[in-house]
């Protein structure tokens, strides 16, 4: 499995103007619904149903959400660059720009952890995630996703 299998370019984006926690899955919401067919509301919910068991940011500006949603056959990404970092209630305390959401399978099982466990690896370092912050065009991202996956292959 590679970033790649999990993200469709029309599931990248560099959002502006996103102040809030809710907003934010407003908008991978929107991105699922574009890019994999994923109702709209129904991932806003599930985004929202998970959080509410804790959240997501993991420290230095990165958040993961995830949820299992019907209808998938496969788990799937959205990856958002934000222009400024909101409150995120992060383990580290500090403001998210850098969001990697998962979707899965209701039934996904262990592939549902695989995915998370690549996520969380990739977007720990440093230099990738300065790239991704020093970008701004969602085709550039999408490039700096692929190339640092063909390069970890390598």
């Amino acid at each position: 499995m590679d970033l790649t299998m999990l993200l469709k370019p029309e599931a990248v984006r560099a959002l502006s103007g996103v102040s809030s926690k809710k907003r934010l899955m407003n908008e991978l919401g929107a991105l699922a619904e574009t890019a994999y067919d994923v109702p709209h509301s129904d991932a806003i919910d599930a985004l929202l149903e998970r959080e509410s068991l804790g959240p997501t940011g993991v420290g230095n500006g990165v958040a993961l959400p995830h949820a299992r949603l019907d209808g998938l056959d496969r788990v799937v990404g959205a990856l958002a660059v934000l222009d400024k970092p909101i409150p995120f209630d992060a383990v580290d305390r500090q403001p998210v720009d850098l969001v990697f959401a998962l979707f899965a399978p209701t039934d996904s099982g262990v592939e549902h952890l695989k995915a998370l466990a690549l996520v969380s690896r990739t977007l720990r370092e440093p230099s990738f995630c300065a790239k991704l912050r020093a970008n701004h065009d969602s085709a550039t991202l999408y490039t700096i996703v692929t190339e640092a996956q063909a390069a970890q292959a390598a």
